[in-house]
This record gives structure tokens, sequence and C-alpha cells, in this order.
């Protein structure tokens, strides 16, 4: 399995798989024991269930020391009151810094008692003890912290990232007064709409198997997962020919899991945007919040974008006043946190983007509030701006001097910044589309979603006869966009439903050089460098929670978000737009047919004719927000 898929699957179990009996890693453990005392206890909750907690306390005592929690479902590990992690904290800073560091095993896994319960919902309105979520644990965590561990200075943060984040964004609400800042690091918010699982309601099947096959957080039955559950193995390295093999959905559970993944089939039974889905989004929640908060994203993360970008921007509607920021980098998910940020991929940033994070960015976030050290100079909004590969800062998210400019989609296969002018219904382009023959949404042999399709060259799908093209000429000057891409497409099918895919791509010119050194021989001349992407699943287009069938062969509107973005298009380059209606196995298939896929038949699934219209009338197209190339 190539490494970005390797990593991918590590940071889904929440623990680097190498050897603990590495010398390097000894060593690095060993650092850490010199330099802090390990305690493991078992805290009351309100509800008198007891959570694993463990605590770095700094040996040195010649000051006092904020407190730095982290929650999690992935193990706190390792166990024993003699061993120790390899590394504490959210990097080597703030070990060299000193803070009383504190991991906890959530309710319901590991070391923890208790039932886990998958995003536990929030209750509002408390009526007793027994009413307990994430956010009131973490405030039970913190109120026996500050009462039982010495020489800590009454301050605490909490920090995360992905179902941590989920904890930490949880922790923010109805906060403990000593909670003064919170980090957020792509948050799980909600997992129907855009994180995760399903994006715009169409399900995301290579990321939710491989998850809920292969990880902790799946398993609600705590002795089932005092152990990590061994990785599922495929029979093969190919996730086409799997997932193709597998048929409708509800053969993995018939086929692999059979009843063992509780989860997933809670999945199967909530088809729709039902409270099972509303109840666990926290975004909802995030009213009343006191901590400071610094929310951070990747650009290209390819599972918990969205719930960066919306749970600043909700927090920063409610709650007017309080110190919240967001920080953008070119990173996978977790990357500001697991790998120097210069590289993805093919793709080049020019920097080491998460060292300078790290130092320049979150400790002193922390450092401020924690300790009252420096002073507070982040700006609202940090985002590194690719194609340009350099840092920017801004007073809002997204940029207020970011312009909405639509750019069309026209005959040829031309983009441009003019409206169509053509006045016929006959306008558009078409292709057929068979759930029996996806379109691959990597080039890679691989049954991992892995990170490096986030910017991966898309010359494997352009020639496809069910992928639609559209690009510029070449550009005559930079073209510079900040700020969520937005899809208005005209389209119709001679199905009762269809997925739409659309994906936003700068084409570099034929003689752009390749990498120095280049073993591996990558031809950058020509490249289609995907930027963002998404899906919507149309019978969503107007609700997600009643979806509604497509007249077949009716043109009908489709709106939704590719997501956010900061890039130069330089000149010299194209901008081009690709659509198509499968993207497998990322995303599950859509049978064509206005059904509950979820209990789908192999006789459900059928070719459908698609058709993309392009005229004054249907003008399909791209919202873009431009920034002048001096911004």
């Amino acid at each position: 399995m190539r490494k970005p898929h390797l990593i991918h699957s590590l940071l889904f179990i929440g623990v680097l798989c190498v050897s603990l009996f590495s010398p390097a890693l000894a060593q690095t453990a060993e650092i850490v024991k010199s330099r802090y005392t390990k305690s493991e206890h078992m805290i009351l909750m309100r509800d008198g269930v007891k959570l694993f907690t463990v605590i770095y306390a700094p040996k040195d005592r010649s000051q006092k020391y904020p407190i730095l929690l982290n929650r999690t479902p992935y193990s706190v590990g390792p166990y024993g009151p003699d061993r120790y992690k390899t590394d504490v904290g959210p990097s080597l800073h703030f070990q060299d810094e000193g803070y009383i560091f504190v991991y906890q095993d959530v309710r319901g896994k590991f070391q923890s008692e208790g039932t886990f319960e998958f995003m536990r919902p929030y209750i509002p309105k408390k009526q007793s003890n027994k009413d307990v979520d994430e956010s009131s644990d973490t405030y039970d965590t913190i109120e026996w912290l500050l009462k039982s561990v010495s020489n800590h200075n009454g301050k605490v943060g909490v920090w995360g990232i992905s179902y941590p984040g989920f904890q930490a964004a949880m922790a923010a609400i109805d906060a403990h007064p000593n909670l003064v800042a919170v980090s957020p690091q792509a948050p799980m918010t909600d997992i129907f709409i855009g994180d995760d699982f399903h994006h715009n309601g169409a399900f995301f099947l290579t990321h939710a198997f491989r998850w809920l096959a292969g990880s902790a957080p799946a398993r609600t039955n705590r002795n089932a997962i005092t152990r990590r559950p061994s990785a599922f193995d495929y029979g093969t390295p190919d996730g086409v020919e799997f997932f193709l093999r597998m048929g409708p959905l509800p053969n993995a559970d018939k086929l692999y899991f059979k009843g063992a993944v509780p989860v997933w089939n809670e999945f199967m039974q909530h088809g729709t945007y039902d409270d099972y889905w509303k109840s666990r989004d926290v975004i909802r929640h995030l009213k009343n919040i006191k901590p400071a908060v610094m929310t951070v994203a990747g650009w290209f993360d390819s599972e918990d974008k969205y719930g960066a970008a919306h749970l600043y921007g909700q927090i920063e509607r409610s709650n007017p006043g309080i110190k919240n920021i967001i920080v953008w980098g070119p990173w996978h998910h977790g990357g500001w946190a697991r790998v120097d940020g210069d590289t993805l991929g093919h793709i080049r940033f020019g920097q080491k983007t998460s060292l300078y994070y790290r130092e320049h960015i979150e400790l002193p976030f922390f450092n401020y509030y924690l300790k009252g050290k420096g002073d507070m100079k982040l700006p609202e909004a940090t985002a590194f701006m690719t194609g340009a590969n350099e840092w920017k800062t801004f007073d809002a998210w997204p940029p207020k001097e970011a312009q909405p400019t639509n750019l069309y989609f026209q005959s040829n296969g031309k983009l441009s910044f003019q409206a169509p002018s053509d006045q016929a219904s006959t306008a558009f382009d078409e292709y057929v589309s068979d759930p029996g023959k996806p379109v691959p949404f990597t080039a890679a042999i691989t049954a991992a979603m892995g990170h490096t399709y986030m910017v991966e060259d898309q010359r494997f799908a352009w020639t496809r006869p069910d992928v639609l093209v559209y690009q510029t000429d070449v550009l005559q000057e930079d073209v510079t966009i900040a700020g969520p891409v937005t899809v208005e497409l005209y389209g119709s099918t001679s199905g009762t439903d269809c997925d739409w895919v659309v994906k936003l791509i700068d084409v570099h010119p034929g003689t752009y050089p390749g990498p120095n050194p280049n073993p591996p021989g990558v031809q950058m001349g020509g490249f289609q460098m995907k930027l963002v992407s998404d899906v919507m699943r149309a019978k969503f287009r107007n609700s997600f929670e009643q979806p509604e069938a497509l007249e077949p062969n009716k043109p009908t509107k489709i709106v939704f978000d590719l997501s956010d973005k900061l890039h130069r298009f330089r000149k010299g380059h194209k901008i081009m737009v690709q659509v198509q209606s499968t993207w497998f196995p990322l995303v599950d298939r859509n049978p064509g047919r206005f059904v509950d896929i979820y209990h789908a038949k192999e006789s459900d699934y059928q070719k459908t004719t698609q058709r993309v219209y392009r005229s004054a009338s249907l003008p399909s197209h791209l919202t873009l927000r431009l920034l002048k190339s001096n911004e």
C-alpha cells in the first residue's frame, strides 16, 4: 500500500502504528519521561461513570502551568504508569514550553467506563445528573482537574483533531468558566451534509466502510475495543473491484460485517436528514460561547473541511465579541500536526507550512490565553494561498473584498466569464452514466480514500466519454479566488435520480517543469491539479429531509458548494471544470432511480443519459470569489 494511504489509515485509528521498541521512539519516550511525571486516574462523572484519564505534569515546579486537555475515542495509550507517550501536546513546541497535558478516553472507550455513542448528541436542557453528553463530561473533567491536580495556574485549554476536534467543539458549549481557549481542528460536525460520511446526502462509501470496519469509534462495546480491531482484509488492493463485487449497500453487512459494526447499520437506517443526523451536528448548538476559539482547516482535507469552515462561520455569526479565528493551510486531514506541510502528492508548496503553523500560530494562541505570554496579534483569518505559495491574512473569512464572479459553461468545451448568448434549448452537452462502469475517483489502485486524490492529476478522467470537460483559454493574467466555490448547474437525467460531481482544476502549461529530483518521472507539463470538488445527490436538491424524484429529461437547477479555497491561477495556466455522475468507490453508486439507496437491489441500477445545459436561459456556471492581484 502506498505511503499516503498508509498514513491516512494510521490517522483513522489515531496512533502511529510503528514499533514501540524502535530505538528512536524509545529515546523520545525517555525525553518525555525525563521532563514529565505520568499519573493515571478514573475521574467520576455526574452520573457515576468513571473516565480513564492520563496526566503528564512537568517535573519542574518553579512555576505554575496551565492544563491542556485532549479527549479521544482513539485510546490514550500506552497504558501503565511507567509507559510514556513518545511526545505530548499538540507539538514538540508545547512539550518544550511546559504544560500539564491531560488525555482522556471518552466514555465507553478503552479504559473508560460507560457506553459509547457515536457522536453523542448534545442535551440542551439537562433535567438530571443522568443527562450527560460530551460537553458535561468535559465540564466534570475540568472541575476534577482543578481540584485534584497541583501546581496549575487555573487556566484550561482543549484541542483535538477530527473526532477529538468534535470533542473540542463540544467542550466550548456550556464551557467550564476556567476553560479559556479551544481549538477544534478539522472537527467532525454535520456528517450528512458535508463531513466524513456524506456530502450533500451522497454516501462516501470508501471512507465509511474503511473507518467503520477497522477503527475503534465504530464499535460500541467497550470490551470489544480494549484492543484495536485488526484492519479489514479486502482480499484485493483494488477498491473498484471490491465494491463492484460487493454490490448494493445492504450487502456490506450481509457479506462482511454480519452485525458486528452497529454504527454501519445505524447509518443504513437513516437515509434522509432526520433527527439521527441533526442531533449529532454540533454547529447548531454553538451559542453563548465564552472561550477564545481557533479553528484549523486544511485546503485538501478529505474528511472534515466542511466542519471547520461552518463551525468557524457559525461561531462568528452567533457569538459577537469573542476571539474567533480560523487558519487555512495546504494540508491533508491533520497534516498540520503530522507532516512538514511542504508537499502533497506531486504538488510542492515551497515551504514547510506545518512547521510555520505550529510555531507561529498554534503555540502563540495557547500561550497567550493560557499563560498570558506574548500578545494576541493573530488575525481573523490566516490562509495559505496555493498557486502563489504564500501566507495571507484577512479581517474576515471569506474576505469581504472578494467579489462573486460567474464562470460559465460554453459550447465546444469552453469556460468564460462572459454569460452564454445561445438562446436554443438544445444548447447542452450529454453523456451516458453507467453504474456498472463508474468513473473512478483516483488513478491509484487502492481500497482507501487516502489524501492525495484531493490534488491528483485529473488526466486519468478527462478523456472518458462520461466526463464533461470545460476549460478557459490560456490565462493572460493571474486569477485569484478566495472563499467558497459554488456550483449552479442546470441538468437533466433520463432517470428519476442522479449524482452530479463537479471538480475545479488548475491546468498547468505544457512546459511546466517536473520536480527536481524526479525519481518517479512525474510529468507536470499539462498537469490537471484538482483544487476543490464535491457531489450533490439530486434528490436532495431542495431538501435533505424530504427528497424528491426528478422528472425524466426535464432541466433542473442544482446548486451546491464545492468548499472554500484560496488559490492563484497563474498567467499561462487554464481553469478547467469536469462534470460527471459517478465517483467510485469514493461515493456509492446512484441507481438512477428514486429509491432508498441504503436498501437498493441490484435490479434498481440502470444506465441514464445526463445533460448539462449552457444557454442564456439555463446558464450552468461556477461562482468564484475573485481577489484583485494586489490583495
